[in-house]
């Protein structure tokens, strides 16, 4: 054995079957310092399977992923449904024209597209018409109150991207009064007007009929805009407006972007979970994912409000999306309904009667059926009408998102119970928000994990004990938000290192996902995310790159290893106080911080909230107290001062209304921080401590309404204690962290040991890799290495590939060889041994 140092006295932390190593650059075996780490793995002792759906991708309809994103439609607002007045188009007038633009429900197109573009031209001889820009600009809309749309347009950049020399297929409805001669001319052009591509269009009678042309502009332009026109006097009716490239992804009509789906291509996804998340519950039952509105004629699909602050027009429907996984050769995770809406919380909200349910399970019954039914079937008939005769071969459905408690237990079963009857082959998800269903049996369950860099990690050894005899884990959210920045190395560092603890346990872990996928520059609902696009240029973040470097490098088998390392001493907590609700409203009152005997803040609402910093809710001082009176999520109030310590936090809190108890916040370094006592958390069913650095501790809880409750939490070094009326309920200490994660595998194929190793410090670690049971003496292979410079690093259009893997080549002259692992780095070995 290689003898460490004597100041290093290193910590043994033995990691099941599976290695990952955090490598950078290989060392030259010389004269050297004692390695900082040894890493161990026995390559003659293949564990247990790696599931092969380990890695795959959620995709949800956020941050305009799909309308806007991934679809390929390049005009926004198409059927003119998405506002009461035209959102996203704009009069185009020649000189001295004077025409008039209106939303029209007279005639309309059909039942379920009730609203037209009405273009009055009232003189002749300069054109007038109307124009789109594509996707521009950020409408600020209220996210769950579309009755109340005010949008208005804080950016309005970019426009329709083309390429010159390529074909755009636009399509449209028109009707005209009479007296209108025509012709309709169709033109893309520059914002300056122009021409790049143009036709004419002759036809336009009184009833509706659909127009097709081919574009092909002159020039390529980023900024671009489709206009229709006419220089004849008269009234001109518009519906369904659509330009699509060509080239979408293979070439589908109503297709895929290809750029975004290239990028997800090179993920290699085992399968796609869609359409969402909280896309699915919508804001309100009504609003929620029908997916027999979204196939058929496009003409024909309403379209719903999604809670994420636009429309969707759903011509990425429920055809579309199994489409896409079978393009991408994934496996297909359709998540349904199942009859509860987020609006008013997802444990005790507003669930559809259990004697309505009946419609939404037979909508899960015949999704399957539409994909997996024979031709001659009912739903299977419109699945090969829709082009697609063979089944889609679905075989995952998922039950609802993040619901829970009573009414989704009741819900759970009724559709366990309806679809095993028919469809025992149906693998069912079932959600894992605050406690799974009791009352079946599950097959694969789906907690969720948001966090920060320090939590995430923490996070690593969460299966090592898990149940193998209990259901498969389908981990199908979870992202570093807070101290990510806009996606930074940190926060990727730290995904790895817990994703390393994903396959090391991937016997138990069957399938995992990142979230959010996808976003639109200019349309962040969610912050950060792997992917981040505009109109014509894309980039994926660290998180993104370390998704496919974990995928495209996914191990058939785990090899038990071995990491000896130092523990880095953890700094002191420090940070402010304050408190924060969650769709609740509340008040605090005497709010005390105390050092010793020190008095650091005493509150005093004389004044109002002078010293306070609020974000979210209403914040007043009522009667002496600090109350909040909204439904945010996240409403928070801070004060102090973040070089606070080692203090004692006490202060009375009273609900008065709403769905949670209140979040206590201490050691909160800043504004986003996720520092707190969650007391009635998740829908008032638990008391949860979610501190940096300390995983998740929940136990049964909740908060009364009107009662004033007397809380202290005592800080002291890494330890916290939490008290409730004067009864300690929880506490915890931080774990001075490791710097390396890993795992190991075998990858039957190729025959090479796949060696993945995360170093989360800021330092870089020498360390011995020793490859036991090898044969032969040589080793050589690659390694995969994705650091940068500091940890805030980012990608950017600027810099996309900033921070992606770099590829060098590993030779050694026997099975034990040193490396250095970068600060902040992850690093994959594929090594074969021999002579």
């Amino acid at each position: 054995m290689l003898k460490l140092t004597p100041w290093l006295r290193p910590t043994s932390v033995i990691l099941g079957a599976g290695l990952a190593a955090v490598l950078a650059s290989l060392a030259a075996v010389q004269a050297q310092p004692a390695p900082a780490a040894r890493l161990t793995v026995n390559v003659g002792q293949p564990g247990a399977a790696v599931s092969p759906l380990l890695y795959g991708i959620f995709f949800e309809e956020i941050n305009r992923a799909g309308d806007g994103g991934i679809y390929a439609e390049l005009v926004q607002n198409r059927s003119f449904e998405d506002a009461d007045f035209p959102l996203a188009w704009t009069l185009v007038q020649g000189a001295g024209a004077e025409g008039r633009l209106a939303l029209d429900k007279s005639r309309p197109l059909n039942g379920k597209n009730p609203t037209s573009l009405r273009l009055e031209i009232p003189g002749g001889g300069e054109r007038v018409g109307v124009a789109s820009y594509g996707f521009r600009g950020v409408p600020q809309l209220p996210r769950d109150r579309p009755a109340e749309w005010k949008p208005r347009f804080e950016k309005a950049t970019g426009g329709i991207a083309l390429e010159g020399g390529k074909r755009y297929d636009l399509s449209f409805y028109a009707r005209a009064a009479e007296g209108f001669s025509g012709p309709l001319t169709v033109t893309l052009e520059r914002e300056d007007g122009a021409v790049l591509a143009s036709r004419s269009l002759k036809g336009v009678g009184a009833d509706w009929k659909q127009f097709t042309a081919t574009l092909s502009p002159s020039a390529s332009e980023t900024s671009a805009r489709l206009v229709i026109s006419a220089d004849k006097p008269g009234v001109v009716w518009l519906d369904m407006v659509s330009l699509f490239p060509r080239d979408t992804f293979k070439g589908r009509r109503n297709g895929l972007r290809a750029d975004l789906m290239e990028m997800i291509e090179r993920m290699r996804p085992a399968f796609v979970r869609f359409p969402g998340g909280c896309f699915v519950e919508g804001d309100r039952i009504e609003n929620a994912v029908r997916w027999k509105e979204t196939i058929g004629d496009l003409a024909e699909r309403p379209g719903h409000w999604n809670l994420w602050g636009y429309r969707s027009t759903d011509g990425l429907g429920y055809h579309e999306y199994l489409q896409m996984c079978e393009d991408l050769q994934s496996e297909p995770l359709f998540v349904i309904n199942c009859g509860m809406s987020h609006q008013a919380g997802r444990l005790n909200g507003y669930a559809v009667p259990m004697a309505q349910m009946g419609e939404y399970v037979q909508d899960a019954l015949d999704a399957i059926e539409y994909a997996n039914g024979p031709a001659t079937s009912k739903w299977g008939a419109l699945r090969a009408k829709a082009g697609h005769p063979k089944p889609y071969h679905l075989k995952y459905l998922q039950i609802g998102n993040e619901n829970g408690g009573p009414a989704y237990n009741e819900r759970y079963a009724l559709f366990h119970d309806a679809i095993k009857k028919q469809h025992p082959e149906i693998q069912l998800v079932a959600c894992d928000w605050g406690g799974v269903p009791g009352n079946r049996p599950l097959d694969i369950i789906d907690p969720h994990l948001y966090s920060d860099p320090a939590t995430m990690r923490s996070h690593a050894n969460r299966f090592d004990g898990y149940d193998r005899r209990g259901p498969k884990v389908y981990f199908g959210e979870y992202a570093v938000t807070s101290q990510a920045g806009t996606g930074n190395l940190q926060a990727a560092v730290a995904e790895a290192a817990f994703m390393t603890g994903l396959e090391r346990n991937g016997d138990a872990v069957f399938m995992s996902s990142y979230a959010p996928l996808l976003s639109h520059i200019n349309w962040k609902a969610w912050n950060p995310n792997a992917l981040v696009y505009d109109q014509a240029r894309v980039y994926g973040t660290p998180s993104y790159q370390v998704q496919a470097l974990f995928a495209t490098n996914r191990a058939d088998r785990n090899l038990p290893v071995q990491v000896e390392q130092p523990r880095i001493p953890l700094e002191t907590p420090r940070g402010m106080v304050g408190v924060a609700t969650w769709r609740t409203q509340a008040e605090f009152k005497d709010i005390r911080v105390a050092k010793g005997s020190q008095t650091l803040f005493s509150s005093d609402f004389s004044k109002g909230l002078a010293g306070w910093k609020t974000s979210l809710g209403r914040w007043d001082v009522v009667d002496g107290a600090l109350r909040q009176t909204s439904r945010d999520e996240g409403a928070r109030a801070l004060i102090g001062d973040p070089s606070w310590s080692d203090y004692t936090l006490t202060l009375k809190a009273r609900k008065l209304g709403g769905d949670e108890g209140f979040l206590i916040t201490f050691q909160a370094p800043g504004d986003d921080s996720k520092t707190w006592w969650n007391l009635g958390g998740w829908e008032n069913t638990r008391h949860g401590l979610e501190l940096p650095g300390i995983p998740l501790a929940q136990i049964p809880g909740r908060i009364e309404t009107g009662r004033w409750y007397d809380i202290r939490v005592e800080l002291q070094g890494q330890s916290v204690k939490c008290y409730l009326d004067g009864k300690l309920v929880q506490e915890g200490t931080r774990v001075t962290p490791p710097a390396l994660f890993a795992t190991a595998g075998l990858d039957e194929k190729t025959g090479e040991t796949v060696l993945k190793v995360v170093n989360a410090s800021g330092q870089t670690v020498e360390a011995a890799v020793d490859l036991q049971g090898a044969r032969g003496t040589a080793v050589r292979g690659k390694a995969l290495v994705l650091t940068s410079s500091g940890p805030l690093d980012e990608n950017s259009f600027q810099e996309p590939a900033k921070i992606a893997p770099r590829e060098e080549k590993v030779t050694a002259t026997g099975p034990t060889f040193r490396r250095s692992f970068p600060a902040h780095s992850v690093t994959v070995l594929r090594l074969k041994q021999g002579r």
